[in-house]
């Protein structure tokens, strides 16, 4: 029995997840995200690596920009077949092509009139990377699929979609290769959640599986307590509240502000925090909690618990541009969550804009920060920042809760792993910054014994 595997996306780095699968005359993507990286952002203009059009079908683990963030290029550019998902994934994938290509559209032109205005050329032309009719041409491909026995995708080829707690919908995916006699499984980790955080139930056990390509976000460290979660928010908040400023909170639209309104409706509802207004300055957010509302049956108990008890009636739900300006002329603190998570883009720029040169507001970053993103920037402790276009003195009080990742932790990625029930033939880590994946590969090496391999950008294995 032989098999290929290419790595065409997070090798090396954390977003652009995409992998090629190369079995029993299909061609099989898993994943086709977005870079994020600054300096890695060429690759979402370049060829891929086969055309669209030799690619059979398109699995996708989560709704994640990093994930799927490309389909509308790769569909635009030839490819036709099915994309396979849950159908919690479809909702939210969706809502996130649209949104960002709603955002290339608008970038593009704010890119061309500043470059009018300075008389110059950027590296690229101000044009959107895709339109919003390129994402919407990705909707009809899909094909969904929520249940926990294996699907056939082709002959002697069929997959599995197990939970895995990283956002709603999300999974990781097993595929059970048969060549006459002999059958070889190899599991997609995706995004692995964690145990014993809000919303969502927690990661299923993954089973068998003869090889492994798994993340490594977080493979050199720990997130720490998650029980100090709830206190260290309301203490940020306590303070910043008593200076007389606003917490800014650049946030992932999807699961991280639903766990954002989850702790603090506990805080309001135990009255640990003043009832400041809180606005939700997304609406891709606002969307996608609203398809959370299709999906109870994947929470866990104390969420019910709590939508059943408790509904803050502070919370604003801010849909337009022009409630969005408006929040600038509130007196008081306030609480604004705003897309997107790693100031990449989005209205969160704007909010960064009004309050980063103000010492008496909190910039609070309760997610990871890409290399080279502007959060990062912000994060690592720079001084002068740029912001859409401009530059602006980092003045206001820079705070990160690590405690809020969706993302395992070291000892979290170990755990993941013990729930294989087999010793892999091989496994192969990506999806992490070099130091993270180098660390991530000794651990399992050290405590697994297992084989393991960190591979490179555009790599291609053959798996016997």
């Amino acid at each position: 029995m032989q098999f290929q595997l290419g790595f065409h996306g997070a090798a090396g780095n954390v977003t652009g997840s995409r992998y090629c699968l190369n079995v029993n005359g299909m061609n099989i993507l898993i994943d086709c995200g977005l870079y994020q990286e600054h300096n890695l952002k060429d690759r979402n203009w370049e060829d891929f690596s086969m055309h669209p059009s030799k690619i059979d079908a398109v699995v996708l683990t989560h709704a994640h920009l990093d994930h799927c963030g490309l389909l509308p290029k790769l569909v635009r550019d030839g490819f036709q077949e099915k994309i396979y998902c849950n159908s919690a994934t479809a909702e939210i994938v969706k809502i996130v092509l649209q949104d960002s290509a709603r955002i290339q559209e608008e970038d593009a032109e704010f890119k061309r009139q500043r470059h009018e205005r300075e008389n110059r050329e950027g590296k690229f032309p101000p044009l959107p990377l895709y339109t919003v009719k390129d994402a919407e041409a990705v909707f009809p491909l899909f094909v969904f699929w929520n249940q926990q026995e294996p699907l056939t995708i082709g002959e002697g080829v069929t997959l599995e979609f197990i939970e895995v707690a990283h956002i709603l919908g999300a999974s990781s995916v097993r595929f059970t290769i048969t060549q006459g006699n002999e059958k070889r499984s190899i599991v997609f980790s995706g995004d692995i959640g964690r145990w014993d955080m809000p919303i969502l139930r927690d990661p299923f056990p993954i089973g068998e599986a003869d090889y492994v390509v798994t993340e490594s976000t977080y493979g050199d460290r720990e997130h720490g307590p998650q029980a100090d979660i709830a206190n260290d928010l309301a203490k940020i908040i306590n303070e910043t509240c008593d200076a007389g400023g606003n917490i800014i909170i650049p946030s992932f639209a999807i699961e991280r502000t639903q766990e954002l309104l989850y702790f603090l409706s506990q805080l309001l509802k135990a009255d640990k925090i003043p009832h400041l207004q809180i606005f939700v300055d997304s609406p891709m957010a606002i969307k996608v909690s609203m398809v959370f509302k299709h999906y109870p049956h994947l929470f866990d108990q104390d969420t019910k618990d709590l939508l059943r008890t408790y509904r803050a009636n502070n919370i604003t739900l801010t849909r337009s541009v022009s409630d969005s300006k408006s929040i600038n002329h509130i007196r008081g603190s306030a609480i604004v969550i705003a897309g997107s998570g790693m100031c990449t883009g989005g209205r969160i720029k704007h909010h960064l804009v009004q309050n980063i040169e103000r010492s008496e507001s909190t910039v609070l970053f309760v997610g990871y920060q890409a290399n080279h993103t502007l959060g990062r920037i912000i994060l690592s402790g720079e001084k002068d920042v740029r912001i859409l276009g401009e530059m602006y003195k980092v003045k206001a009080r820079i705070e990160k809760l690590e405690g809020f990742s969706a993302h395992a932790d070291k000892t979290e990625l170990m755990r993941w792993l013990d729930s294989i029930s087999t010793t892999p033939r091989r496994v192969f880590v990506t999806h992490g910054e070099p130091a993270a994946s180098q660390a991530h590969a000794e651990n399992i090496r050290k405590l697994k014994g297992w084989s393991v391999s960190v591979p490179e950008y555009q790599e291609v294995v053959t798996l016997d």
